[in-house]
């Protein structure tokens, strides 16, 4: 027989439970109790460069995925070039900036160490976006001249233009960033002094292409679709995807403020949540067409699609007159965003930027780079963020190192030993 309450007995048990609940509040930390009903706040904004690699942002947000946790008001901001995101990141969200970025991946450690803002800012490293998908891309100019990974006759070429009075200029995205260190990587191990030889100069990613037609560079690294789109346009050609210079490399990061993420640890977490999901949902072959019609779109790139897709499925036309490779998403030359760790973001891998941006003197050779990677790097989040979307222990990587790197020169990089690695560069400024 169901039991029957009278109002008193009503007013008794809900005053019973009040107190219950008060009791146990003090028993807790502060703030406990409205932690527990979600995220602290309900979006942020973050930048993106139109590079194929911002996906997981774009998709995030186009998918509902920032909703599904609890971020219904992200907004995913379009800048400039790599030092507009610098400025918005100093200035933050109540500056009228932003809080992080789709980035590339030295970028938060210049930042907080202040080598390239007014002030320190420091910076958390939360996922990376991807690996492989960036490429160096070369001028008609220097077609017919077997330009790969081994540049030696562009290397005679660059010189002989040079004694002869003309400027050589290789582009990219910004000074110490990964664009940055692929090409200088490339030029140094063909004996081309990136400092000396050439003029590198910074270009944002979606202006290479308009540079290359009018002539006003060489070579270019950058991600795509530029370097696919300037194939289709027959200006210029790819000499190597940068999977060809190191396997499976890192690239993009999600870099965010410290300081927010401090303020609001929940909404970072659902924040990083909707992204692994994204980067889930943009490794799989069946939504590639469906990712490049979302980003060439009039609201991201404004881009034709077929400067992005065929790329992203592993279909690679050299634009040399003869290279084309076509292996579907089993290529290793193909952009990773999930698949085989790309996600995570291995403490080694941050050892290698920092210490090229070592070699190259944006950094100065006394850094600690330990301690500055273990500030920056957070891969604890991930692991906790991974483990919250139900990514098994057997898909999370067991150690924060991959291990010893090789380049397509035979350099190795051991993260144990920087040191031995930058003594075995013939071209270095430290």
């Amino acid at each position: 027989m169901q039991k029957k309450f009278n109002r008193r007995q009503l007013f008794k048990g809900a005053a019973g439970t009040a107190a219950l609940l008060a009791a146990a509040k003090l028993q807790l930390p502060a703030g406990a109790f409205a932690q527990a009903a979600g995220p602290e706040v309900k979006g942020t904004k973050l930048g993106y460069i139109a590079l194929t690699d911002a996906s997981p942002l774009i998709i995030a947000k186009e998918k509902g995925l920032f909703a599904k946790y609890g971020l219904p008001d992200m907004l995913i901001d379009k800048q400039a070039s790599w030092g507009a995101t610098r400025d918005n990141i100093e200035l933050g969200e109540a500056g009228g900036g932003i809080t992080g970025a789709h980035i590339l991946t030295p970028m938060p450690y210049l930042i907080s160490t202040g080598k390239v803002t007014k002030t320190k800012v420091p910076m958390n490293i939360l996922a990376r976006l991807n690996t492989n998908g960036q490429s160096i891309s070369v001028s008609n100019t220097w077609a017919g001249k077997g330009v790969t990974t081994d540049a030696k006759a562009l290397a005679a070429g660059f010189k002989k233009a040079k004694a002869e009075g003309k400027d050589i200029k290789c582009a990219m995205t910004f000074p110490g960033g990964t664009h940055d260190l692929w090409i200088r990587y490339w030029l140094a191990a063909n004996g081309i002094d990136p400092d000396k030889d050439v003029s590198t100069i910074t270009v944002p990613p979606p202006q290479m292409v308009a540079n290359m037609k009018v002539n006003t560079m060489d070579a270019f690294c950058v991600g795509e679709p530029w370097n696919s789109q300037l194939v289709h346009q027959k200006i210029g050609f790819t000499a190597l995807t940068t999977g060809e210079l190191w396997k499976d490399h890192p690239e993009k990061s999600l870099g965010l403020r410290a300081d927010w993420i401090e303020k609001n640890p929940k909404a970072a977490k659902a924040l990083l949540m909707a992204v692994l999901e994204a980067q889930q949902w943009s490794d799989k072959m069946e939504n590639k067409a469906e990712l490049c019609k979302i980003v060439g779109g009039r609201d991201w790139f404004k881009v034709p699609v077929e400067d992005i897709l065929n790329r992203q499925t592993g279909d690679i036309d050299y634009g040399d007159g003869g290279r084309k490779v076509k292996v579907g998403l089993d290529s290793p030359l193909v952009m990773k965003f999930w698949r085989d760790f790309a996600s995570y973001p291995f403490q080694s891998h941050e050892q290698w930027f920092l210490t090229e941006d070592i070699r190259w003197g944006y950094l100065p050779a006394d850094t600690d780079t330990k301690a500055l990677i273990k500030q920056v790097n957070r891969e604890d989040l991930w692991r906790e963020a991974a483990k919250a979307i139900g990514v098994s222990d057997a898909d999370m990587p067991k150690s924060t190192s991959r291990g010893k790197e090789t380049f397509f020169d035979g350099k190795v990089f051991d993260p144990e030993n920087p040191a031995a690695y930058l003594k075995s560069q013939a071209i270095t400024r430290v």
